[in-house]
């Protein structure tokens, strides 16, 4: 094999991606045990929603809508969430920090089902590694209403659409909260966009928190 060949056959087959810890996970085919907490979170912090369009100084950070759609479910849940379930909402969207960007909607339509495959498998590995169970129709369909509630907030707020684009655009219906849910609970002004180093704190710390009282309630649950 000469010198080209071989640099064409590393280039084609190449599907990991090297994380801060410098380990690899490979995007086709991911192990569980493929990356620190502290590599998700991260990537997750440095991945940015709505494609990077802000109305502030910093992009809104996938850990942070991670984190704002975990509190939207706590504040509708009917019964308080297990922490099992609380981790899977934090976790929903973690194969975009892997991926490496959160690929607006009607662009996702058009990557079509290979994308799909690639993100699904990423985010079962994920959901592995945690020990998180799929939704049931009932949790997802209110794990949905919070998403795109969430959506709908950071779409006025933090990105500048008008509360009619939002509908009439993007086609969400979900209600536009006024609140920011998070702010009650980290400070700073409502609806602005944390820096890469505060989303990637608040997130890795309510990871291993909540990972932790998982693996409890799994023991106690024996």
């Amino acid at each position: 094999m000469n010198s080209m060949t071989a640099t064409q056959d590393v280039t084609t087959h190449r599907a990991w991606r090297r994380l801060p810890s410098t380990r690899r996970i490979d995007l086709m085919n991911p192990d569980p045990d493929a990356w620190t907490d502290r590599d998700l979170a991260c990537l997750m912090s440095r991945t940015a929603r709505w494609a990077g369009e802000s109305s502030w100084q910093e992009t809104l950070s996938v850990a942070q809508h991670s984190l704002m759609v975990l509190e939207l479910m706590r504040l509708t849940a009917p019964v308080p969430m297990t922490a099992a379930e609380e981790l899977r909402e934090l976790l929903h969207d973690a194969e975009e920090g892997f991926l490496g960007f959160d690929p607006i909607s009607p662009l996702k339509q058009a990557f079509g089902d290979p994308f799909r495959q690639v993100a699904d498998r990423l985010l079962t590995c994920i959901f592995t590694r945690y020990g998180v169970t799929d939704w049931d129709a009932e949790a997802y369909a209110r794990h949905k209403l919070a998403d795109r509630t969430a959506a709908a907030g950071e779409a006025v707020h933090c990105v500048g659409w008008s509360p009619s684009e939002v509908v009439d655009v993007l086609g969400i219906t979900a209600p536009i909260p006024d609140i920011d849910p998070l702010a009650s609970i980290y400070g700073g002004k409502p609806w602005q966009p944390w820096t890469a180093a505060m989303a990637e704190a608040r997130f890795l710390t309510e990871l291993r928190r909540l990972a932790q009282l998982a693996r409890l309630e799994e023991v106690a649950a024996r």
